[in-house]
């Protein structure tokens, strides 16, 4: 009989080393390192054993390698399509991690009710059949051709698979998978790579798309850990607080479209509701104005988002003045306080200063930046900026305001929304057609004259 082998792995980036180590030379953890066997008496790996041999694969000549274009497969769910790259690739292996109680299970449900043309197997290593099932009813929607299994180990799995010859499987979640083939337990690192490569084995031979839900650390990185992000087709993030109803499924990985889509959903009592015109979220119903608000435009993909920026501005009560921002870098925002010291007058090294982007929404793109300027400065003297004004520009170092890319879009946004007034760099006018907007494109250069503008 072999003897079995062990490795250690560092149980938060995947690590391996044929010794213990005090501190991963990856990722710089410590005490993280784990002894895992690593092989057992089984050889045999594939998901489908009815042939020993294999034949090996021969180089090919580009030219000569034929392709057929397949249809993606179409979802209802417009916001998950346009997350994927406009629907499920055939073959694809895709992975959607989150905190506990986000709504995974129920996004993972939901689809596969609503792919009734498909026979869908949903696979819960977490729940029962009965949990499911109570699910099911809570959605109100019912699907003939929604399979569900609640088992954790792979080979009884394919074995089921084979049976049924499911259109689409869905995998709840990896971490509780368990491969015969290795003696560890289940969620460790060995067992979530070796799952993982049978998964992948079964969906690429078959053409069959396979969605993983996969755990993630306390830190907020997907669980398995970075070995999953590699191994996998897509990587979708589904955030939120689970204390509000809006949540966030973003790309982080896609090797058949942008990394860069959003889809927005609601929590409700009878699941998840698509929101199709996110900036209506994003922009808080208020009865009176009030001073710090401005209204900034941004692209998330290729969705532009109207948002809401709050600024509260008030004199430091104790000796150091706070900077506090939430959903927008505090570096920049850093930054962008010097440029309205330095460049604009404004009187900030004694006042505190917090900065909010309402509707829990974080945003990186540097459009924002000349909402943000215009928020504190509206905070600091008090003025309350109109309502029907927005702002789409770069502020560099020296005050300047910069172009954007794909202004034409945040300005169709804004006209759409019911805005009069939009303030841009000049440099974004240059060869754009004025004409076909019914919305006031105002263009500045420097932050001064915007601010003498409004104030």
């Amino acid at each position: 009989m072999a003897k079995p082998k062990t490795q250690y792995f560092c149980q938060n980036c995947g690590h391996a080393s044929p010794k213990w180590m005090g501190r991963c030379p990856s990722c710089g953890e410590w005490n993280t390192f784990v002894e895992e066997i690593t092989t057992t008496t089984q050889e045999k790996n594939e998901w489908r054993q009815s042939s020993s041999k294999q034949i090996a694969n021969k180089a090919r000549k580009l030219q000569e390698i034929s392709y057929e274009s397949r249809r993606r497969i179409e979802v209802a769910d417009r916001e998950l399509s346009r997350v994927l790259g406009g629907g499920i690739v055939p073959g694809s292996l895709v992975l959607i991690g989150g905190e506990p109680g986000i709504g995974k299970s129920t996004l993972m449900l939901q689809l596969a009710l609503s792919l009734a043309q498909l026979k869908v197997l949903y696979v819960s290593g977490e729940e029962s059949e009965q949990q499911i099932k109570m699910r099911a009813e809570r959605l109100a929607v019912h699907s003939d051709r929604c399979f569900i299994l609640a088992e954790t180990s792979t080979q009884n799995i394919f074995k089921q698979i084979e049976a049924i010859e499911p259109d689409l499987v869905i995998i709840d979640s990896i971490q509780t998978l368990h491969s015969a083939l290795l003696d560890s337990a289940a969620g460790s690192v060995s067992q979530v790579r070796q799952c993982t490569a049978e998964v992948m084995k079964f969906a690429k031979e078959s053409n069959t798309p396979v969605f993983l839900v996969g755990h993630i650390t306390k830190e907020g990185s997907l669980a398995g850990p970075k070995v999953l992000e590699h191994m996998v087709d897509t990587v979708l993030q589904f955030e939120g607080d689970r204390h509000m109803t809006y949540r966030i499924l973003r790309t982080i990985k896609n090797r058949f479209g942008s990394t860069s889509e959003l889809g927005i959903y609601e929590m409700r009592a009878d699941g998840l509701r698509e929101v199709s015109n996110p900036s209506e979220i994003l922009l808080s119903q208020r009865e009176e104005e009030l001073s710090g608000v401005a209204i900034g435009s941004t692209i998330e993909g290729n969705r532009p988002l109207l948002v809401e920026v709050q600024s509260l501005v008030s004199h430091a009560t104790y000796g150091t003045p706070q900077r506090s921002s939430t959903g927008f870098d505090a570096k920049r925002m850093n930054m962008l306080l010097a440029v309205l010291e330095k460049r604009a007058g404004f009187r900030l090294g004694d006042q505190d200063v917090f900065l909010n982007i309402a509707g829990g929404l974080r945003v990186e793109d540097p459009a924002i930046d000349l909402a943000v300027c215009c928020s504190i400065a509206s905070s600091y003297e008090e003025i309350v900026l109109p309502p029907t004004i927005c702002f789409a520009g770069e502020v560099g170092l020296g005050g300047e305001v910069r172009a954007v890319a794909k202004i034409e879009q945040r300005i169709a946004e804004a006209e759409k929304l019911g805005f009069r007034t939009i303030v841009t760099s000049k440099y974004n006018l240059k060869g754009l057609d004025l004409k076909k907007f019914n919305i006031e494109i105002r263009g500045v250069a420097q932050l001064d004259e915007v601010f003498r503008a409004l104030f």
